[in-house]
């Protein structure tokens, strides 16, 4: 439950977040950034994007 307990608090703020479009913009980039750093981060898509770049010449 410790898991619940942190999600529900976040699905409520977020609930609260489509009011507003700025906030929205704003936690689309927020959410961008941090896929591209999680990207970077994990081994197994780093290999493929270092393929896919490898097989461009």
């Amino acid at each position: 439950m410790p898991m619940l307990d942190f999600i529900l608090p976040v699905l409520v703020m977020i609930g609260g977040f489509w009011q507003s479009p700025i906030t929205l913009v704003v936690l689309a980039l927020g959410s961008a950034y941090m896929g591209v750093k999680a990207v970077e981060i994990i081994p197994f898509t780093r290999r493929i994007i270092e393929q896919r770049e490898a097989e461009r010449g």
